[in-house]
């Protein structure tokens, strides 16, 4: 997700989609202690979004 389109959302989903991410992501790791990952490139993408919504986050609150 681009950092443009996450600057139009509000507050309330920008949380909304950093919990989405989030519940993905611990579905993930639950796969990879399982021992089948299907796309393991999904980590590093998922965290990013994470951290660009955060960071998002930051800024609407200053």
């Amino acid at each position: 997700m681009k950092a443009k389109e996450l600057r139009n959302l509000s507050k309330e989903e920008l949380l909304q989609k950093e919990k989405a991410i989030k519940e993905e992501l611990f579905k993930l790791n639950m796969q990879r202690y399982a021992g089948r990952v299907e796309k393991p490139h999904m980590f590093s993408l998922l965290k990013r979004d994470v951290a660009r919504i955060e960071t998002i986050l930051q800024e609407k609150k200053q």
